[in-house]
């Protein structure tokens, strides 16, 4: 960590705040923060209280930790497959070359074009605000390997010319092996970069389309707080505290993903200068 640049060291410590808010935190509260009519409504923030509570008599702290909990448990799911799926079909697509390549290129170019917006809010159109979490996060896999997908492939074409990879080729090691072992090690920061970036457009998606109605309403996330304190006019009403936390929490996720993402850039490419 001692050659950690500030952008990253800052980001992870903002990050690192947030995990344990999402994930260490919620260990400690025995009862379902969700649940409607646990406490008062509408209490100010006090010590009993720490973001007071919501007029649906949630405590909104407890709820906070929880939406932030499922935002980054879609963010981490979408950009594990997402990369890992990008990562394998472009890898083995600048490698092999000839149609393969050319079938990948084509799938993966198809994907691009085609907007993945309209699609999530036609789905949440159908499931009527009961879209599962699952269904959202596996359609923004869908949508968002063919990126990396495109990236890799090129870095391929090029580490394919190398002399290490003719050696590999003639020394009988099969295909899989040579993209896990040779050429992956040389594009393992930039996936790592790609994977922190695909949680900032996960988290983004799916708050955007629960701010609207159109993802899970009955999960707690960050979208889906933003839309429940619309609904009864937080904000209206002076309850800044229920819609607040989470729009905060949202800006600060996302600069600490954005810084996190390309302090790593920079340390990847000291390290590769060494």
């Amino acid at each position: 960590m001692k050659n950690w640049n500030f952008r990253l060291k800052t980001g992870v410590f903002i990050l690192g705040i947030f995990l344990i808010l999402g994930f260490i935190l919620p260990l400690f509260h025995p009862g379902n923060p969700t649940e409607w009519g646990t406490y008062p409504k509408n209490l100010k923030p006090s010590s009993a209280h720490f973001f007071g509570t919501t007029n649906l008599g949630q405590d909104t702290f407890w709820l906070l930790a929880k939406s932030v909990q499922n935002s980054f448990i879609i963010g981490i799911v979408v950009a594990f497959f997402a990369t890992v799926i990008g990562a394998l079909l472009g890898l083995l697509a600048g490698f092999k070359g000839g149609f393969l390549d050319r079938a990948i290129t084509l799938l993966t170019d198809s994907f691009i074009v085609i907007p993945s917006l309209p699609i999530l809010i036609l789905l949440g159109s159908l499931m009527k605000g009961r879209a599962s979490l699952f269904y959202i996060a596996l359609v923004l896999i869908i949508f968002n390997w063919p990126w990396p997908a495109r990236q890799l492939r090129s870095m391929a074409l090029s580490l394919s010319e190398r002399e290490f990879i003719n050696t590999a080729v003639f020394s009988g090691e099969s295909t899989m092996k040579i993209i896990v072992k040779e050429i992956f090690p040389y594009v393992a920061g930039w996936s790592v970069a790609n994977f922190v970036n695909t949680i900032l457009v996960a988290i983004g998606s799916e708050s955007g389309l629960a701010v609207i109605g159109m993802s899970s309403n009955e999960k707690a996330t960050l979208g889906t707080m933003i839309y429940w304190a619309n609904q009864h006019q937080a904000m209206l009403a002076g309850r800044w505290w229920w819609i607040g936390s989470p729009v905060i929490a949202i800006v600060l996720i996302f600069i600490a993903l954005f810084l996190t993402m390309t302090g790593y850039q920079q340390y990847s490419a000291l390290r590769r200068g060494k």
